[in-house]
């Protein structure tokens, strides 16, 4: 990152709007976009139509023809009001410093760069006062894990809402699944599984005029130290559903995996498929497989086992002694959590998911760390003393070597 700043008095601006804009459902809300891709252009708006007086006042990241797009994609969007998009020229920000700049003129901050990258400016949003929206994951490694913790600490102290990208925990059917489940519907918990098993995702090609740094952060999923492999990107959401089911953390994860279908140089150097089975207390295990590779079958699932039966939370469902289904209809998860935060902030009861969304991306960061070096990993070991930290020292664009695809039994445990 760039040298840190101070923002002037940001904190201060924040504390005296607190009870100005935030008092009644009608006062506005000011929001800004930081990562401006397609995950980024679809919250921002999702959040804007969650509840009235949202409006979308500024939008930022790092490469500028992404923030351009973004603009354009909004400004035409039907779904969005003149009054609920209202983002000028001035206040489309690109470079190092983009989340600071957004950070300066909202009062509710999007955080959907690439995840390597969202600890710091999480740090930035809650130091200058305001409330976060945080895609998933919040981190890559321990220390950025870490860092988060530490930062949702600060939110709460200064009454500020955390709200991340997870969101099943939204999802009326999941809500009351897991209350289900926590008053005793399925016994006791025994195992249980989750998948996300998928096809490739986008590539954005290579560009001559692309230095290496633009290039990986241009491609970041395919790079650890920006997406922490897909493993953490895109399989939290089930490790956060087994943790909000179990109502506890993994005691250890053992892994295996690799790499088979990307073979190329431009894959970088995360990997295709993983398996893992985590121990949880009491010795529950739950086996968590994920995997992208075009033309196999694909299932994305979670669900735990009891002495009684069986609980699928995505579905709202379960089976056995006290079978059960939900029936009502569900809204829009993306759109609902979105609405929880505001309402929350207006309420001046602001919700902070932050130590949660936090520890959930462990959950992956450990199976991968696991699987990556071919060692048993304990949780405990992982959250005190790992010191593997995936962030570069400095940023800026120009050479940035990759480092090797990660081999069992020989990439060391950091």
């Amino acid at each position: 990152m760039t040298a840190r700043r101070t923002l002037p008095a940001a904190g201060a601006v924040a504390a005296a709007l607190a009870g100005r804009v935030h008092a009644a459902g009608s006062d506005t809300i000011r929001i800004g976009l930081v990562g401006t891709g397609g995950r980024g252009t679809q919250d921002v708006a999702n959040c804007a139509v969650s509840a009235p007086g949202v409006v979308i006042h500024a939008l930022g990241d790092l490469i500028e023809d992404r923030v351009q797009a973004c603009y354009d994609r909004l400004k035409k969007s039907k779904d969005l009001t003149p009054e609920q998009f209202q983002v000028t020229p001035d206040r489309c920000f690109h470079g190092w410093d983009n989340h600071r700049q957004v950070i300066e003129c909202v009062d509710l901050v999007l955080l959907c760069q690439p995840p390597g990258f969202r600890p710091h400016a999480l740090r930035d949003a809650i130091e200058a006062g305001k409330h976060v929206f945080a895609e998933k994951p919040v981190a890559v490694c321990p220390a950025g894990v870490r860092h988060v913790i530490e930062s949702a600490r600060m939110a709460e102290e200064k009454n500020l809402g955390f709200v991340a990208g997870t969101q099943t925990r939204h999802h009326a059917a999941a809500i009351e699944t897991v209350k289900r489940v926590r008053d005793g519907a399925i016994g006791d918990l025994r195992t249980g599984a989750c998948y996300f098993l998928t096809g490739e995702l986008w590539h954005r090609g290579q560009d001559p005029n692309w230095s290496d740094m633009e290039y990986q952060c241009r491609n970041w999923y395919y790079f650890t130290w920006l997406s922490g492999d897909h493993i953490v990107e895109q399989h939290i959401h089930q490790h956060d559903a087994m943790n909000w089911l179990l109502d506890a953390n993994p005691v250890k994860a053992y892994g295996v995996g690799g790499r088979q279908v990307r073979t190329d140089p431009k894959w970088g150097n995360i990997w295709d498929h993983f398996g893992v089975e985590y121990e949880y207390p009491g010795g529950v295990r739950i086996m968590s497989l994920c995997r992208q590779a075009n033309k196999a079958f694909t299932k994305v699932d979670a669900f735990v086992v009891g002495s009684k039966g069986t609980a699928f939370p995505s579905s709202g469902k379960i089976t056995g002694e006290n079978a059960w289904s939900y029936e009502d209809e569900v809204p829009d998860p993306s759109i609902q959590e979105h609405k929880d935060l505001i309402a929350s902030i207006r309420a001046g009861k602001p919700l902070n998911e932050g130590r949660r969304i936090a520890e959930s991306t462990m959950v992956a960061v450990l199976g991968r760390m696991s699987a990556y070096t071919g060692r048993e990993v304990s949780w405990k070991w992982a959250m005190e003393a790992s010191k593997l930290d995936l962030m570069p020292k400095t940023f800026a664009f120009g050479p940035h070597p990759v480092p090797p695809v990660a081999v069992p039994g020989k990439t060391e445990l950091i």
